[in-house]
């Protein structure tokens, strides 16, 4: 059940990205279908943004918080939740909510704000892969912890 949840909330988190991924490539060169296409995509990027946040914070609250934070903290890499994990909680707090502000961009799309939009999609997309390093080391720190128990 645990692997799950990490798995569920990684790939619905990875699959968010990249669906932002697709709303910078038709924003770049907007038309009206590119706007229906993006507007579509950036409601189904947000959706999964949110399930992720969602997900995540329920194997925090319920399993990582009691069982693999200590292990971290305990074994040969600490800064793993130290330092990346603290960043991480912190910072993934603004995918959804850029989410919903390019959602709503282009709902309300004008040329005026084309590249606001590009910029936040872009922003929304480097905060996302940073997300998704994030928590390679964050399971390479508990991995490592597991490892020094045995």
């Amino acid at each position: 059940m645990v692997s799950l949840l990490v798995g569920l909330h990684a790939g619905l988190g990875e699959i968010g990205i990249f669906a932002f991924l697709w709303v910078l490539v038709e924003i770049i060169n907007p038309d009206e279908k590119r706007i229906k296409r993006a507007k579509i995509v950036a409601l189904i990027g947000t959706i999964f943004l949110f399930l992720s946040w969602t997900i995540g914070g329920f194997y925090y609250v319920n399993y990582y918080g009691e069982n693999v934070k200590p292990l971290i903290k305990e074994g040969p890499k600490p800064w793993s939740h130290n330092i990346i994990m603290e960043t991480k909680e912190h910072v993934f707090l603004f995918l959804p909510f850029l989410a919903i502000l390019i959602t709503a961009g282009l709902f309300n799309y004008s040329d005026k704000i084309k590249i606001g939009l590009i910029v936040l999609t872009i922003l929304i997309i480097l905060i996302g892969l940073t997300m998704a390093g994030m928590g390679y080391l964050i399971s390479s720190g508990a991995r490592a912890a597991m490892e020094a128990k045995i």
